[in-house]
């Protein structure tokens, strides 16, 4: 029996594919992606970043609120000592609740990516009509925040139906960050005809699994993520690909942490300045990606 598929894209092989690059010449992109979260007090899904207690519990709420009042502060000020630009993917909660965060990025010129209402719920659990008004819900505050519909999504939580894609795709949006199967930017196919650009967003460096999950210490976490940028800028050479960087202000806006940090972003600002490689934003490869991708005629 054969194995069930999504049928959104097919297998292809990494050394098959043709070869092209990113603007001015460069092999390698590199985005940094802020997650922008927002939380409801003593309800909802939360991460617990120690152990869980009963509701109200002001412990793990508290730490992930100190990322929206502190850490997010200092993680701004440390990319624009860098000159590094990133992109926010926010719950348009935040809007509300902490309207400094939103304007704060807006004038930085950081690219805003659709994250969901709040990262309380995950549209794996909605039904049809529910993630479909959340989805548009999502895409109209941000349209009123920013001027300008939002091009990229990224589920609450990475989380996805069988038809979020449609739902996406009905709603304007361009491409999807929650597919974590390529290192190059990929077609996925939708039934409306009109394909979504899945662009990468690895998982191993994110700083979520790295320094919570694996409980890796600021150092090896910085270390293992330079040796990352570094083989992958290696191996661009022969193949454009994608390197990002996840980060949480609640985790690494810590100092302890963010003195780490610094090492990545001081290493990114002078592979950029060597002209090395692309420093964008994820919106900026799709951009890029799709009219390459669709002269292939590949989805691969």
């Amino acid at each position: 029996m054969p194995l069930a598929t999504h049928g959104r894209y097919a297998y292809s092989p990494l050394p098959e594919r043709p070869v092209w690059d990113w603007p001015n010449g460069a092999r390698l992109a590199v985005y940094i992606a802020i997650n922008v979260e927002a939380f409801p007090f003593a309800e909802g899904l939360g991460i617990p970043l120690v152990n869980p207690l009963p509701e109200p519990d002001v412990v793990n709420f508290g730490w992930r609120d100190w990322g929206n009042r502190v850490g997010i502060w200092y993680l701004l000020d440390a990319l624009a000592e860098h000159g590094l630009p990133a992109a926010a993917l926010m719950n348009t909660e935040i809007i509300d609740l902490c309207p400094q965060v939103p304007a704060a990025l807006l004038a930085r010129g950081d690219e805003i990516v659709g994250h969901g209402r709040t990262n309380a719920e995950r549209q794996s659990d909605m039904d049809e009509a529910a993630e479909r008004a959340m989805i548009r819900e999502c895409r109209d505050r941000l349209l009123a925040l920013t001027g300008a519909p939002p091009r990229g999504w990224m589920g609450p939580w990475v989380a996805e139906t069988h038809r979020t894609p449609e739902i996406l795709a009905d709603a304007g949006f361009d491409y999807v960050m929650d597919w974590p199967h390529d290192d190059q930017p990929t077609l996925l196919r939708t039934a409306r005809g009109r394909d979504l650009v899945a662009v990468p967003y690895a998982r191993p460096l994110n700083d979520l699994p790295a320094l919570h999950a694996a409980k890796w210490t600021p150092a090896e976490w910085a270390d293992a993520t330079l040796d990352g940028f570094e083989e992958m800028l290696r191996l661009s050479a022969r193949h454009p690909i994608v390197f990002n960087l996840s980060l949480h202000p609640f985790l690494v806006g810590w100092p302890a942490r963010l003195r780490h940090l610094r090492r990545i972003f001081a290493r990114l600002a002078a592979s950029a300045a060597a002209g090395e490689v692309w420093l964008c934003t994820p919106g900026a490869i799709a951009a890029h990606a799709r009219p390459i991708l669709s002269a292939q005629g590949k989805r691969a």
